[in-house]
């Protein structure tokens, strides 16, 4: 007994001893179940004292660190599993594990003679940093004396710029690869040389000042434009600093240039973005006017339509038909202007870019005087593009009536179909995607235009035609088609020698000789009312009178609102209501869009179809891209009103 007792007390002892370590201890017998431990194995680890006991299996304390997340993502009893496999090897082992926490601890074990193992768990973390930020130190230092001994190396080969130095001369003594390459010399050919010999006689005189003046010791900063090999421009932007004694003696100068072309294409997108901004603001609030007079217009037209007196039909039929037509065109301008001004196409469609020509030459021909000699070559109908055909033919019409104004005395147009490649340089010069294009060329013998007017052919307003007889939209509205088709157009004019646009359509390969050929089927008949209750709501009376016009003659009762408040309580209190045709954008607090949402809240039943006269109404209703109810775009025309009724009662 005695000497039982004299044994506990020293295994005491031994587990107090263990208990003052820093570091985790344990030890495993042979079935892997634990023998002896420490404090700082629960302390380092977070372990549960429920497991920390004599005869726990190893397999407790893994499940533990699986479980809360010390292995990582993944199966959990798959993880348990092979390291329960690889501690029954009993092979010395040593690892680092970096827990959730961020606290690295590390593992090492050695296993008993008789099986079993003792391990140390100890906490590195600090260590661990100390190491580290010690090799970032080392690195860091490495690195800036390596740049001190090898910066010749590293200018040359790392940074994105035109590095040189001129001494007095002014005679290069180094330069960069890229400096070198930009004059066309190898840098080996370009030190010792004259900054006139490299650069040419027209640009050294341009750069001559800001060389002296940075040699009188002054930093000097400017740009200059240089034709690339390849017939384009590129903008420079350079700066000059001296390199100067104590005594203030110049012994040379330092060149930094950085290409500035794209940052110049850039600003320029910005300005066009900014003007095209103004434009489709103000066509934007145009828009709802202009729409509520033409549907007024084609709603009064369509009535005197269908008058049944024969004498009367028959003579007022000569002059409705080109009023109706007259409106459509009037309907289809104020869209095409508003997709220009937004950039959202109308009516994209694949078709034969050959078949759009020919149709625009059809009506081109009455147009153009006898003394222009017009040729189309645009046999191949395989080429095609996903475009507005419509607008496609107003872009041709465009083009060709400039050629025609700049050809007073006669000459030649043509117009031309075929199909490229662009790769990425050309690609990236147009802004556009590298890959296979339709190509489409304007040519004219005209008067041709100076840079100034190249530059600003496509802005909104601008004109060289006199006061009065162009509207400076043309040009414009074609650049606007084009880009949000996907596409590109460049100008080339020389005065005196004619222009020709080049315009880029992403490519669309078509099959069979009657792609797009197809005409449009005859509309089906006119779908019309029983008497059906509708109520209109309108805040303009005389779009008010027109629509409620037109519905009657599709046979529909029709009662009026002139506020989406009245309307309201005039839905939810009238029980025989069959529908609500209502416009979007009214006075007061409630709009056309809330007006339906709070009826179709109330009255499920109720047919509800919207109207407006703006393109970008949503961003005045409620600034979202969808709306759940059928929307008609004034002006409309009997057969789309009867068409949305038809879907909706």
């Amino acid at each position: 007994m005695e000497e039982t007792k004299h044994l506990k007390t020293q295994l005491d002892l031994l587990q107090a001893a263990l208990d003052h370590i820093n570091q985790g201890f344990t030890v495993f017998d042979s079935d892997l179940r634990l023998v002896a431990w420490n404090r700082g194995l629960y302390d380092m680890l977070d372990m549960p004292s429920s497991i920390v006991r004599r005869g726990s299996h190893l397999e407790e304390f893994i499940r533990v660190n699986a479980e809360r997340g010390e292995y990582g993502p993944g199966d959990i009893e798959a993880k348990i599993e092979r390291r329960i496999q690889r501690a029954r090897l009993f092979e010395p082992h040593y690892f680092e594990r970096i827990r959730p926490n961020g606290q690295i601890i590390a593992v090492s074990g050695t296993p008993l003679p008789n099986g079993g193992f003792v391990t140390i768990y100890s906490d590195v973390t600090e260590e661990r940093r100390r190491q580290e930020k010690l090799e970032r130190t080392v690195e860091e230092r490495t690195h800036a004396l390596q740049q001190s001994e090898d910066w010749l190396r590293l200018v040359t080969d790392n940074i994105p710029a035109l590095i040189a130095y001129l001494a007095p001369g002014p005679v290069f003594r180094f330069a960069n690869r890229r400096y070198a390459e930009w004059f066309g010399h190898s840098i080996a050919s370009i030190a010792g040389r004259s900054a006139h010999e490299v650069v040419g006689a027209e640009l050294f005189a341009e750069l001559l000042p800001h060389i002296n003046r940075a040699f009188e010791g002054n930093a000097v900063s400017y740009e200059y434009q240089r034709e690339r090999l390849d017939g384009t421009t590129a903008y420079m932007r350079s700066t000059l600093i001296p390199d100067m004694t104590v005594d203030g003696r110049t012994l040379g100068i330092f060149v930094l240039s950085l290409d500035a072309t794209d940052q110049k294409a850039a600003e320029a997108a910005l300005v066009q973005s900014q003007r095209m901004d103004a434009v489709g603001k103000l066509t934007g609030g145009l828009a709802h006017d202009f729409n509520n007079l033409l549907a007024i217009l084609m709603g009064n037209l369509l009535a005197l339509g269908r008058l049944e007196t024969p004498i009367e039909k028959d003579t007022l039929d000569g002059k409705i038909a080109p009023m109706l037509e007259a409106a459509k065109r009037g309907s289809d301008l104020i869209q095409r202007l508003l997709a220009f001004s937004r950039g959202k196409a109308i009516d994209p469609q694949t078709v034969s870019i050959s078949d759009v020509i020919g149709t625009a030459a059809k009506l081109l021909e009455g147009s153009l005087p006898s003394s222009i000699d017009f040729t189309i070559d645009s046999d191949d109908r395989s080429i095609g593009a996903l475009i507005d055909p419509t607008q496609m033919e107003t872009t041709f019409i465009n083009l060709a009536f400039n050629a025609r104004d700049a050809m007073p005395d006669g000459g030649s147009l043509s117009i031309a179909l075929s199909s490229t490649k662009l790769d990425t340089y050309q690609a990236q010069d147009l802004s556009v995607s590298a890959g296979d294009y339709a190509m489409i060329t304007v040519a004219d013998t005209g008067s041709g235009m100076d840079n100034d007017s190249q530059l600003r052919i496509f802005e909104p307003f601008y004109t060289t035609k006199t006061f009065g007889t162009g509207s400076g939209l043309g040009l414009s509205m074609v650049y606007g088609f084009i880009r949000q088709s996907g596409g590109a157009i460049q100008v080339r004019s020389k005065v005196g020698e004619g222009t020709t646009f080049t315009i880029y359509l992403p490519l669309k390969n078509l099959t069979g000789p009657d792609a797009n050929g197809a005409t449009a089927s005859e509309l089906p008949a006119l779908k019309r009312g029983q008497g059906e209750l509708l109520l209109l709501v309108e805040d303009d009376p005389d779009v008010s009178a027109t629509i409620s016009d037109q519905l009657q003659s599709l046979g529909y009762a029709v009662l009026k609102a002139e506020n989406a408040e009245d309307a309201c309580k005039l839905a939810l209190d009238l029980p025989e209501l069959k529908g609500v045709l209502s416009d979007i954008i009214m006075p007061g607090q409630m709009n056309g869009l809330m007006l339906a949402r709070e009826i179709r809240q109330n009255r499920a039943e109720l047919g509800i179809a919207l109207m407006t006269g703006y393109a970008d109404w949503s961003a005045l209703a409620d600034n979202s891209s969808s709306c759940e109810f059928p929307v008609l775009a004034k002006p409309f025309g009997d057969y789309q009103l009867a068409e949305t009724l038809r879907k909706i009662l």
